[in-house]
């Protein structure tokens, strides 16, 4: 060993004198393929290795093998499969370990991906439990049986199986010979005949691995790309069936394939692969932000669509393998009454598109059919041009029993088709207001104008449910006006300033609460750190959680002010000099500063409305701003209009709050009269719809109470609200005083 790794080899705490003959090549190895994080685990996961007390030749694996497979797979590979073997040798199962990591290099090969190499381990890990924990139904000490047999003959098997093949094939084996075990061990080596004919049952279909040169140099040829394929395997997902997709780190695809429709395995990975290089070719991205869950996966179809389409055009050929793989939804066999038939109808319109020998019926269907021809013919359309298509589609075909829980998925899937994730931008990342202002890039889109609007449902009392998509709900951030105005409220409203933080002195959260078992911490935890060196030092693993630090025990909140920036906060009440536009703007103003003072989460927005057609919901403050001149800015421009559509504007904040993460959330509603709205004759609709949004947000867990403004509101208020969610201020003047302190008594 040469001195420039000298402080590499000290940082592997192995004494074995075999290592210093090999340290220097292994090292290399690993600054060639790894990052310097990387390298750092690597030599810690070699350590661990050395003190499982196996000997020599598991860690010289270990060195040998793992850069070249964590440079392929990632470097997380270093800590999962160090973990692997520490956890194997705390079993009675120590003698597997060798041909555990013998087989890992093979292995990692075959299956070319970390998910598939972690599935790999943990089949591996439910054998060894299965088949260590009884033997004729006592506990025993005794190693698996069968173990080091398996990992022995495991490069051959992966040749054979996929992996979820290998998983159905290991279950039988420690399902049916866990009480012998000489014919297990004679199954896993596959010395028996059951052994060999459960292996040829479970043998089917392409292999990805077998056929990945070819794949590739398909990808090269006929679409110009060079791509990194990424199998998975289909038998690890129980609730959702995984389907192919795209991302910047490749192209994700099955390990086997079945022939399938008389179109072979390899044909299929064809066609899967040639939809995908498609999407990237001529699919442009779209903001997904207020289209409802039936728009977008109208979107995807007509884009899919588009895509087959374009394929076709380019590639004749492929058209009577997609017709073979893409189903053929019978019309009528939907029952409209008892389940929901979107998935069904969208099915035909798909089929419709790429088979003019379709034989369907229905008007709507082939209106839409020539409406995307006609798109097409040019060779101008765009991913936009099948969103617009798309969600008028949606809007016309859209029956009541779309809603239904029951939806028929037969003969909907397109096998081929991939999940559409490249297809669409969040705006509303983490749920933040305020990132609508981050627009995304242009790149890889067209150019939106402004964010798509929402759709809310409005509940009707006279008919007992609800109108599905009634309600168009459009959002923005509020234009800014100047920062200095607010400032000048602050300094008017000094002495109550100073008076209420005092009162927020009291409400900070005083009293630290103790966190353990930190890596980083701000002082050392000396029981577990004495704990840590007794294992260091009599050869275990030491528990590297030796620091703790401190919290404050207090207030988690989130609140979301919601404004009505209706018409009639230009009035001046009897009495007062200032407007209640100008008497709201005062007492937001101060709420907002009273709750930066406590570092409570904290949003602020306005709402009106003109017709159901045109609800507008203005964000003003953002749950991560602070109380900076942004801020102030945008609450110094707001001006009132329009009308007072409350329940669309509520279900909306609730959509936020939603994401926030607290022990307590609460909506707070200022306005100064009813829910209302010009093209609503009926004045108890929208009062029963409010009123059914806040059922709505108690359900999920949002608190809600109303500060009304409005001398008339004993009225009606109590009908939304309860007994107890409102608050009315009949002197609209004490409001810059009164709305802190209500704050404060519902959040303590």
């Amino acid at each position: 060993m040469t001195t420039d790794y000298q402080v590499y080899r000290e940082q592997l705490k192995c004494n074995f004198e075999q290592l210093e003959d090999c340290f220097d090549d292994c090292i290399k190895d690993a600054l060639r393929n790894l990052s310097k994080e990387g390298v750092n685990d690597y030599l810690s996961g070699a350590s661990l290795a050395c003190m499982i007390g196996r000997g020599f030749e598991p860690v010289l694996t270990y060195l040998e093998e793992m850069p070249v497979m964590a440079h392929h797979l990632g470097e997380a590979m270093l800590k999962i499969v160090s973990q692997a073997v520490w956890d194997m040798s705390r079993t009675p199962n120590g003698n597997s370990i060798p041909p555990f990591m013998q087989c890992l290099p093979e292995v990692s090969r075959r299956l070319g991906s970390k998910k598939q190499m972690e599935h790999f381990i943990e089949i591996i890990f439910e054998m060894m439990h299965a088949t260590t924990a009884s033997i004729h139904g006592h506990h025993t000490t005794f190693p698996s049986p069968g173990l080091p047999d398996l990992l022995k003959q495991m490069p051959y098997l992966l040749n054979q199986l996929s992996l979820e093949g290998l998983k159905n094939w290991i279950e039988y084996g420690t399902r049916n010979y866990n009480d012998h075990p000489e014919r297990q061990r004679d199954y896993f080596s596959l010395q028996s005949a059951d052994s060999k004919a459960m292996l040829q049952r479970e043998r089917h279909g392409t292999l990805f691995m077998d056929h990945e040169r070819q794949l590739d140099l398909y990808m090269r040829s006929m679409w110009e790309k060079e791509e990194y394929f990424v199998p998975y395997s289909l038998g690890f997902d129980e609730l959702r069936k995984p389907q192919p997709y795209y991302d910047n780190l490749g192209m994700r695809i099955p390990d086997v394939y079945d022939d399938l429709n008389d179109v072979s395995g390899i044909n299929r990975y064809r066609l899967a692969l040639a939809h995908m290089a498609g999407h990237q070719r001529w699919t442009l991205r779209q903001i997904a932000d207020n289209l409802s869950p039936f728009q977008r996966i109208a979107v995807e179809l007509f884009e899919d669509a588009r895509i087959d389409t374009l394929t076709i055009k380019q590639y004749p050929g492929l058209k009577k393998y997609f017709l073979a793989l893409h189903p053929k939804p019978v019309e009528g066999d939907c029952n409209n009454e008892k389940e929901s038939c979107v998935r069904h109808r969208l099915a035909m319109l798909s089929r419709a598109i790429l088979d003019e020998n379709h034989g369907y019926q229905n008007p709507t269907i082939l209106e839409y059919v020539e409406k995307f021809h006609a798109a097409l013919k040019n060779g101008e359309s765009s991913t936009k041009d099948m969103l617009n298509l798309a969600i008028s589609f949606t809007t016309i075909t859209r029956l009541q029993s779309d809603l239904l829980p029951h939806i028929r998925f037969e003969n909907t899937e397109v096998d081929y088709r991939d999940d559409n994730r490249h297809l669409w931008i969040f705006i509303e990342e983490n749920d933040e207001a305020e990132d609508i202002v981050n627009r995304p890039e242009k790149e890889d889109m067209e150019e939106i104008e402004g964010l798509p609007p929402r759709h809310y449902h409005e509940w009707d009392y006279k008919a007992g449910s609800y109108k599905p998509d009634w309600v168009t709900l459009y959002e923005s951030l509020h234009p800014p006006g100047q920062a200095s105005d607010i400032d000048k409220i602050l300094e008017k409203h000094a002495a109550l300033a100073n008076y209420l933080k005092r009162i927020l002195d009291l409400l900070k959260p005083q009293h630290y609460v103790r966190i353990r078992y930190q890596e980083e911490g701000s002082e050392l935890d000396l029981d577990v750190a004495i704990r840590s060196l007794i294992d260091f030092k009599s050869g275990a693993q030491p528990d590297p959680r030796i620091n703790m630090s401190h919290k404050h025990d207090g207030r988690d909140i989130a609140v979301l002010l919601l404004m009505d920036l209706s018409a009639s906060l230009n009035d001046i009440p009897d009495g007062c000099t200032q407007s209640i536009l100008e008497l709201s703007r005062e007492a937001v103003t101060l709420l907002g500063w009273s709750i930066e003072q406590l570092g409570d989460k904290f949003a602020i927005a306005g709402f009106h409305s003109d017709t159901r057609h045109n609800v507008r919901y203005h964000h003003i403050k953002g749950f991560t701003e602070h109380w900076d001149d942004s801020v102030k800015a945008r609450l110094a421009a707001i001006e009132p209009g329009y009308s007072t559509r409350m329940g669309a504007a509520v279900r909306h904040a609730s959509h936020y709050l939603e994401g926030q993460k607290a022990d307590k959330k609460l909506l707070l509603i200022l306005t100064d009269g009813e829910p209302s709205d010009i093209d609503v004759s009926d004045d108890q609709l929208l009062i029963e719809d409010t009123h059914k949004s806040v059922d709505e947000l108690s359900a999920k867990g949002i608190y809600t109470h109303c500060i009304s403004l409005d001398k008339k509101a004993d009225d009606y208020i109590q009908d939304i609200f309860g007994a107890t969610g409102y608050t009315v201020i009949d002197n609209v003047e004490k409001l810059p005083e009164k709305l802190p302190k209500l704050f404060m008594s519902l959040t303590t």
